[in-house]
């Protein structure tokens, strides 16, 4: 039973690997949102014609060091779901570190680049630019989280000892 267990979570993380590195997050906004994230910052913001070119070279510039985070937070998954059933103190805590520093660069990313923004579009528009950002982060944070097992879960399909 638990490796049938095994096998499913190892499937699980397939095909969610699959749809994050499908070209990073494109295939869950599709999904999520019903269109590409290009197509949601250009339909959300208000960007100037005199801005657009300064405005979309470096929202690309943005996406291209986001993606790069992306593709190390779908290394972490893979890792994470080949190490599960062996899940050791060591091992737990390098995740677990590797996790926060993906939250940590995302953020510092997020920072550098919303000054940048700011003087292309003014603080308004970046500031709904992050809050956008953040929108589709935490949504595809929790669509994955949603489909990881939590650390033991696996060992719930034990019977509970007798009190």
């Amino acid at each position: 039973m638990k490796k049938s267990l095994i096998v499913l979570v190892c499937f699980f993380f397939a095909v969610l690997v699959k749809a994050q590195s499908n070209k990073e997050d494109v295939a869950l906004l599709q999904e999520m949102f019903g269109k590409d994230k290009k197509s949601l910052v250009s339909q959300y913001m208000t960007i100037t014609d005199a801005q657009k070119d300064k405005f979309w070279a470096l929202y690309d510039e943005y996406e291209d060091k986001r993606k790069a985070l992306g593709r190390d937070r779908v290394k972490l998954i893979e890792d994470y779901a080949n190490k599960y059933a062996t899940l050791d103190d060591k091992t737990a805590t390098d995740l677990t570190n590797r996790k926060l520093e993906l939250v940590n660069k995302f953020t510092k990313l997020q920072q550098q680049y919303f000054s940048k923004f700011s003087t292309v579009i003014g603080g308004v528009q970046a500031s709904k630019l992050m809050q956008l950002e953040d929108y589709l982060e935490n949504n595809i944070r929790l669509f994955i989280q949603d489909q990881i097992p939590f650390i033991g879960e696996l060992d719930k399909t034990k019977t509970a000892p007798k009190q």
